[in-house]
Order: structure tokens, then C-alpha cells, then sequence
């Protein structure tokens, strides 16, 4: 793979040779796939978010003209825009349009402040950034204004208002740093011929779970592709299927395992909710007739202790993913009596591997492990300190390498130095143990790892 970008660390070629020829490289691009989807399945509904439905056709439509608007405003292909929204239909549609577009989203958590923002921005030099207007009383356009004054990369803010909404900065289209300000809404033109791109390029950016200066995460069209529709394929997702997106939708978890690109891979629905509260997720459920969704642990809890207030019909559900931490027994076992169905506990970083009880497996297997790796191809080891494979049942720190899983962060040779075998296994500071049958636990951190946002969710039931 010679054609990634710059500061990306490619696959080397006999893995590339093996990927493709294993068909889980298939050399479609995300965008290229939406517009399969949307012949395919046409009039049914992919998105829902309040009373907003949108079809597959009109997803597309919308796509092929936000593409068309963002390159009328200057954007240009390879390069790189912050994305930064909550779970609105805007998100899938800002994502997709700038990968027709052929730049590229950083994909940021819509909680990182200025400090976090600056610094993608300086990283991957962006030169765009689409954010909301405000945000849960937060000024992100007075944000992306201090970004773009400390130059010189940011020079074009599209900014996302709620229905009804007047912005302050609604009259404002150019600032003193010469930075330009447009309504993410006025992002619309005529399409235009479709411009060639290679699958094996980087698609997106996500960013790695670490609380102390995250990695970025280089996804690529094949790479990713694979790994949402391989999940689809291991739940049985299909067209019948909607999926609740509670946890934020940039996240791997709930964008590609299977998520919101696996659902619309097949013609499923994605519902997208703002707020994981059991005040907001548990009625949808019933309203919509959610079938899949993904929590973590706490917000699965919330969810039971809220059940005897928070009436609502869950018999729709037919899978519930927990992500984030290891799922306690306790909590797993109350899902199954009061929500009928089991859960699938899911090891889901922006790295990879992504691990997966199966929903076949034994009840002990869904109640004490985090699953087997999705691909056949994925190759895990489990070493010590060393760097030499322990037996299993042993504790060691897991490593990995296969087709969804990156060789290196975004323009971090020293951390690539430090988180990367000289052979291409990512040791992702997961200490791990593997059962006789191949299931991982996950037990913890390695001392000297990065601590993970997620690591600081309670193991209490």
C-alpha cells in the first residue's frame, strides 16, 4: 500500500496481498458504498433523530450536494477538516460529504474543548472545522475563532444550528485572520462528476481512547469497510434491523461495530439520540422498535435501575453490545432477566482489534469474557514484559495485528516507536488473559499505559 498518506504507516505488501486476497479488502470506498446503499435500498428510512427521517435516497442526495458545496466553498482534496458534532443526522452526513468530497474527517468527541481541538488542528494541519454553533452552553464557533486567530491552518468554520436557532455569528462570514464562517445548512450545490479515489487511502481519522494527548487513528476505505460489515455479518444484521445509536456516534463502537455504517450496510434504520439517559434511550426503544444498540456498563445500569419509572416496552430488543470496559456479572445477568435478551460484550478501540462474544456462545462465555477477534486474519499474542507469548491462562499485555488494525498513528513516530513490534503488532496496553476455547479477558492496564478515558468507568454491578 504505497499510495497512503503522508505520515501514515502503510501495511506492508504481503499482508496487503494476503487482505485482498482473503476478500476482506474489496477496493470500494465509504462514499462509493453509500451510493450502492441508497440504489439498493431507496425509499426506506436510514436515519432517524427526533421527528427527522430521512430515506437512503435522500441521504445520498444530500451527500452528493454537500460534497458539491463543501469543495464550491474551497475545500480540496487530502485535505483535513475537524468534525466535531453530537449524534445528529448533520454527523453522518458531514462525514460522508467529505469523503466524496475527497478530504478527510478528523473525527473529535464533541467534548473536547480548546486545548484538545487546538492540537488536532496543529497535527493534521486542518484547514476546516464543522462544529456546532453552541452546544450544551458551550461557544464552539468561539472556539474554532481562537483556533483559527493562533494560524495558520484553519481557515473555513461550517457551523451546525438547531431547527429554529439564530446564531450570533449568522452575519459573520469573514474574520480578521482571514478565516471564513458558513451555515453547515448553506453547504449545498449542484453535484458534480464523481471524482476517482482509491480504497486504500485513509477514509477518516479517529482518535485513540487516551486521556493525555490521543493518537490519531488512520481508517482506511478498505480497512473499515471490512470491519462494519463483518460485524453486520456476525450479529445477522439486516435490513429489519434498527440500531440505537446512544453512544457517540464518532465513536468506533457506535459508527462501525457494526453501528451506524454496518446498519446502513445493510439497509437497516440508525436512530441517533443526543443523550444516553434512560429518560431519552429506553423510550425510543419502544417508539422505534430498536432491535441493536451499544452502551457501556454504566449507562447499562442506569438503564436497569430506571426501568420500574422509565416504563417503556423493550421487547423489540434483540441485542444489546457492551463496550468500554468489561461488562460485571451481575449487571450482564440483570439485562437478560429484565430485557430478554443477552448481552454481546465487545472490545471496540479506534486500534482495533475488536473483540466479540458471539451469540452462540455459552452463557459463561458472554458473562466472563470480551470474545474472540472478529477476523480470521487477526493475529493476537499475549506476552510478558519481555515480549515473549505466555501459556494461556495467563495474564500478559495483548498485542495485535490484522486488516482493520493500523500500523501507526498520524505523524507520531515516537509513540509508533513505543506502540508498535517491530513486526507490525499494535501492544495496545490491555493486560489480557486467553481461555482454553480462545476468549479474551480483559483484566486491566499495563502500569506504564496510557490511561483510557474508558478505564475510569466503575466495575461495580
Amino acid at each position: 500500500m504505497t499510495s497512503m498518506l503522508d505520515g501514515c504507516t502503510p501495511w506492508p505488501e504481503e499482508f496487503v496481498d494476503r487482505y485482498w486476497a482473503a476478500g476482506h479488502w474489496r477496493g470500494n470506498t465509504l462514499d462509493n458504498l453509500l451510493r450502492g446503499w441508497a440504489l439498493e435500498h431507496g425509499p426506506r428510512t436510514a436515519l432517524v433523530h427526533g421527528d427527522t427521517r430521512i430515506t437512503y435516497a435522500h441521504l445520498n442526495r444530500r451527500v452528493d450536494r454537500m460534497a458539491a458545496g463543501f469543495r464550491l466553498r474551497g475545500l480540496r482534496p487530502g485535505q483535513r477538516v475537524v468534525v466535531q458534532l453530537p449524534n445528529v443526522p448533520e454527523f453522518v452526513l458531514t462525514v460522508f460529504a467529505l469523503m466524496r468530497a475527497g478530504a478527510l474527517p478528523v473525527i473529535c468527541p464533541v467534548s473536547h474543548r480548546t486545548a484538545e481541538v487546538s492540537r488536532l488542528v496543529q497535527v493534521t494541519e486542518a484547514v476546516g472545522y464543522v462544529g456546532p454553533a453552541t452546544y450544551q452552553g458551550f461557544d464552539h464557533t468561539a472556539m474554532a475563532a481562537d483556533i483559527a486567530a493562533q494560524g495558520p491552518f484553519l481557515r473555513r468554520v461550517f457551523t451546525h444550528e438547531e431547527p429554529g436557532a439564530a446564531s450570533p455569528y449568522g452575519g459573520l462570514s469573514t474574520d480578521r485572520s482571514g478565516c471564513h464562517y458558513f451555515p453547515l445548512g448553506s453547504i449545498d450545490a449542484p453535484p458534480t462528476p464523481a471524482r476517482a479515489q482509491s480504497a486504500d487511502q485513509v477514509a477518516f481519522f479517529l482518535l485513540s481512547g487516551g486521556t493525555a494527548a490521543p493518537g490519531l487513528v488512520p481508517r482506511t476505505h478498505n480497512d473499515y469497510a471490512y470491519q462494519a460489515g463483518a460485524a453486520a455479518e456476525l450479529v445477522s444484521l439486516t435490513g429489519d434491523d434498527v440500531y440505537l445509536a446512544a453512544q457517540p456516534a464518532g465513536s468506533n463502537l457506535a459508527f462501525g461495530c457494526p453501528g451506524i455504517v454496518g446498519t446502513l450496510s445493510v439497509g437497516g434504520t440508525v436512530v441517533l439520540v443526543e443523550d444516553p439517559a434512560p429518560a431519552v434511550c429506553l423510550p425510543a426503544i419502544e417508539r422505534e422498535g430498536v432491535t441493536v444498540t451499544s452502551v457501556e456498563p454504566a449507562a447499562a445500569r442506569l438503564w436497569l435501575d430506571a426501568l420500574p419509572t422509565v416504563r417503556a416496552d423493550l421487547s423489540s430488543l434483540r441485542l444489546v453490545q457492551i463496550g468500554g470496559a468489561p461488562l460485571p456479572r451481575a449487571t450482564a445477568e440483570r439485562m437478560g432477566a429484565a430485557w430478554g435478551c443477552r448481552p454481546q460484550q465487545v472490545r471496540a478501540t479506534a486500534e482495533g482489534p475488536l473483540t466479540l462474544t458471539r451469540p452462540d456462545d455459552p452463557d459463561e462465555t458472554v458473562l466472563t469474557t470480551q470474545g474472540r477477534p472478529l477476523s480470521p486474519d487477526d493475529e493476537i499474542r499475549i506476552v510478558d514484559a519481555d515480549g515473549k507469548d505466555v501459556p494461556d491462562g495467563e495474564p500478559g499485555e495483548l498485542l495485535a495485528r490484522g486488516p482493520y488494525t493500523p500500523r501507526g498513528y498520524y505523524r507520531a513516530p515516537d509513540r509508533n516507536a513505543r506502540s508498535f513490534t517491530a513486526d507490525g503488532y499494535l501492544r495496545t496496553g490491555d493486560v489480557a488473559r486467553r481461555t482454553p476455547d480462545g476468549n479474551l479477558v480483559v483484566t486491566g492496564r499495563r502500569t506504564d499505559a496510557p490511561m483510557r478515558a474508558d478505564d475510569a468507568d466503575p466495575a461495580g454491578p
